[in-house]
C-alpha cells in the first residue's frame, strides 16, 4: 500500500491487515520521526519510503511542492532513520512511457547503500530487462504503471520472465 500515511495509526491499520509493506512519501520527508517509530514497531522490511524527484530535487504534496532537499539527501536521512528500501520516482518520466531513469536510480542506490525500487517511465519488457541488469547495484525491482494499463506489458509474461532468473527480483 502506498500513500496517504500521516500517522502511526494509518500504518498500523494496514500492516495489521496483512499488507506486506507500506510506502510512506511526503510524511517521511517532513517527519522522519514517524518513519523511525514505524521501523521500531514493524521493522524495515515493512516500511518503504517513496522519494519523488524532479531534476534530483525532492517533490512533496503530490508533486505540487518542491523541497530544498536532493534525492540523495533524503535517501541518506531515511537510511539514518532505519529505512532499508526506497521507491525512487523520476517525476519527469512517470506516466510518460519514455523509459526509466536507470542511471539516476543506480546512482541513488550506490550513494545511499539502500535497496531502490525504480519508478517512472517503464514502457516495455526491454526497460524491465535494463533494470534487471543492474540489480547487483542495489536495484530491487520496478513499478510498472501506465504500461500495464495501456497493455504494452503483459504482467503474466513479465512475472514469468523475471521469476525464472536466479537473481531475486520484485517486479
Amino acid at each position: 500500500m502506498a500513500g496517504g500515511y500521516e500517522r502511526s495509526d494509518d500504518i498500523t491499520r494496514w500492516l495489521s491487515l496483512g499488507i506486506a509493506r507500506v510506502i510512506i512519501g511526503t510524511t517521511a520527508i517532513q517527519d522522519p520521526g514517524l518513519v523511525r517509530q514505524a521501523i521500531d514497531r514493524w521493522g524495515p522490511e515493512h516500511i518503504v519510503v517513496g522519494i519523488d524527484a524532479r531534476d534530483g530535487v525532492v517533490a512533496v504534496e503530490g508533486w505540487e511542492s518542491g523541497s530544498s532537499r536532493t534525492a540523495e539527501e533524503a535517501a541518506m536521512s531515511m537510511k539514518d532513520a532505519g529505512v532499508s528500501t526506497i521507491v525512487f520516482t523520476d517525476i519527469d518520466r512517470d506516466g510518460m512511457m519514455t523509459g526509466p531513469n536507470v542511471d539516476a536510480t543506480c546512482a541513488l542506490a550506490r550513494t545511499s547503500g539502500l535497496q531502490v525500487i525504480a519508478s517512472g517511465g517503464v514502457s516495455s519488457m526491454d526497460d524491465l530487462t535494463s533494470i534487471a541488469a543492474v540489480t547487483s547495484e542495489g536495484i530491487e525491482g520496478a513499478i510498472i504503471g501506465k504500461a500495464l494499463y495501456e497493455g504494452v506489458i503483459n504482467l503474466s509474461e513479465a512475472v514469468a520472465k523475471f521469476q525464472t532468473n536466479s537473481i531475486r527480483r520484485k517486479f
